[in-house]
């Protein structure tokens, strides 16, 4: 079984590492300013900008 790929707030995080708001259409629109945080294994997400958005780990190439 893999690993979730987006959190609502409140949930904790799997792993060390930034993570970035994203929205519904995400891919299809994008997001303007995104929130970026950087989280510790366990930590609670924060609320996002609006209650659409969830968070995503951002991987930096």
């Amino acid at each position: 079984m893999g690993e979730w790929s987006q959190f609502r707030p409140g949930d904790k995080a799997p792993n060390d590492g930034e993570y970035m708001e994203v929205g519904e259409n995400a891919f299809h629109m994008g997001i303007n300013n995104p929130k970026i945080i950087n989280l510790k294994k366990g930590d609670p997400f924060p609320e996002t900008t609006n209650h659409n958005r969830k968070w995503k780990k951002l991987f930096r190439g």
